[in-house]
């Protein structure tokens, strides 16, 4: 994280309240499977497995439209060069809003909520180098644990002052957009994915003017 430019920063920071709001909104859906938390969704997918549970199959599929998510924004991302933030978020969105639009979050809210997961695996495309990602922005695993870290290294006078507050940042983006979707998910109509599919165009914006005011290249 620390290897980006604070703008940068404040770009993942809202990606991951985006993030953090489609998953507050497919958790309910989905009585406790996610679609942006994959680690979740394999605790789940081996509990279910074991108890022969028709609920794996859910899991699976919600692992698999994300790792497909991730294999089409990366392959895309690579083409957009460096339009590839605002292109892959802009990208991301189109299955959002196919979800909004399905009847009732889609047939059982299966449909919905695969789109969703799709969605949420584009997003981790957005920042990518050397063909790896730099900043997750849909799952917060890796962030707190080097939030602990730096604020080790600030305690110890090892590291700078401040290298943890981005990581910090980051994961409270997410709680907070995961508060306002819970707060949202009774909308009618699919409202609350429509001002999702909104907040991803905008963010895209942001992102295009980020990159716009980037020169280096990206992989």
């Amino acid at each position: 994280m620390t290897r980006h430019p604070r703008r940068e920063w404040w770009l993942a920071i809202a990606l991951a309240a985006l993030a953090g709001y489609v998953d507050a909104i497919g958790f309910l859906r989905l009585n406790g499977l996610f679609v942006s938390f994959m680690s979740g969704n394999s605790t789940r997918l081996a509990v279910a497995l074991a108890g022969g549970s028709p609920l794996a199959l859910t899991a699976a599929s919600l692992i698999l439209a994300f790792v497909a998510g991730v294999v089409a924004a990366s392959t895309a991302g690579i083409a957009l060069g460096r339009w590839r933030a605002p292109g892959v978020i802009v990208l991301a969105a189109v299955p959002l809003a196919v979800a909004a639009a399905l009847p009732e979050f889609g047939p059982l809210g299966a449909l919905g909520t695969v789109l969703l997961a799709l969605a949420m695996g584009m997003l981790n495309a957005v920042f990518q180098r050397g063909g790896e990602v730099t900043i997750g922005v849909t799952y917060m695993t890796g962030a707190l644990v080097k939030f602990g870290q730096h604020l080790a290294n600030a305690l110890m006078g090892s590291g700078a002052r401040w290298d943890w507050l981005p990581y910090l940042l980051l994961w409270s983006g997410l709680v907070a957009g995961a508060f306002l979707g819970t707060a949202d998910y009774v909308a009618p109509d699919n409202a609350a994915l429509w001002r999702a599919t909104m907040a991803a165009l905008g963010i895209a914006l942001l992102a295009a003017a980020v990159s716009a005011g980037d020169r280096s290249p990206r992989e």
